[in-house]
């Protein structure tokens, strides 16, 4: 057996080469197929057609693969770094649309979910898949939401607490959607579906908080102190 080394977190620097791309989507069907704690690494080398030695070369372990796997789909995940920087509540509410409307579009695809599906069927044998979702993919995410809403509450747009705003904000962005789909009695929403949910998730979200400028600061529980 491999001794378990400490987990490398790819970064963009790490070089995509044909190999590594072979090894990467082979463990991911393998995964997905057999489970994670039933996978061994030659069945994964043999679907990459490489070598034991050439897989270990590349990966020190089987769970650096799944790191793999998942950071792969958790780059998706980021705030492009074009979005705007809200200055006005329209902004703000444009922002919100843009980032839910990806949130939707990146995390509803069927590879994706089959991820989170992974980490609920193996949260007993193999809990580190569940581990690794929430630390690579789950909290990129989330630190992005809450990076919007830091800048919106420095800017006086919102009253609240960044973090407390991206939960609510996220709560009315997917509703039930999640466990539908990890059920299979819902089908993936389409570009128009993930639109009209991420509009009214943005006008629900600004209704809960206004506008932290409009506040009198002289009237006690109005505003949070800083």
């Amino acid at each position: 057996m491999a001794r378990r080394s400490a987990l490398k977190q790819p970064d963009e620097a790490t070089e995509e080469t044909p190999v590594r791309r072979r090894i990467i989507d082979a463990a991911f069907t393998a995964f997905m197929e057999s489970g994670y704690a039933a996978t061994t690494t030659l069945e994964i080398a043999t679907r990459a057609h490489v070598s034991k030695r050439a897989l270990y070369a590349l990966f020190g372990n089987k769970q650096e693969m799944l790191v793999a796997c998942i950071s792969q789909r958790a780059a998706r995940l980021r705030v492009p770094a074009d979005l705007p920087v809200p200055t006005d509540r329209e902004t703000l509410a444009q922002v919100l649309i843009g980032f839910g409307t990806q949130i939707l579009s990146e995390v509803t695809d069927p590879p994706v979910v089959a991820v989170f599906r992974l980490a609920i069927a193996e949260a007993t044998r193999a809990p580190e898949v569940a581990q690794t979702l929430t630390s690579v993919a789950r909290e990129a995410s989330r630190a992005a939401l809450i990076g919007i809403m830091t800048r919106a509450e420095a800017s006086g747009l919102l009253d609240g607490r960044p973090a407390e705003m991206a939960e609510r904000f996220s709560a009315l962005l997917w509703g039930n959607l999640m466990i539908g789909l990890l059920l299979r009695v819902v089908e993936r929403p389409g570009p128009r579906e993930i639109a009209r949910r991420a509009r009214e998730a943005a006008a629900a979200f600004l209704l809960l908080y206004p506008d932290a400028r409009s506040l009198s600061p002289s009237r006690p529980g109005e505003r949070r102190d800083p």
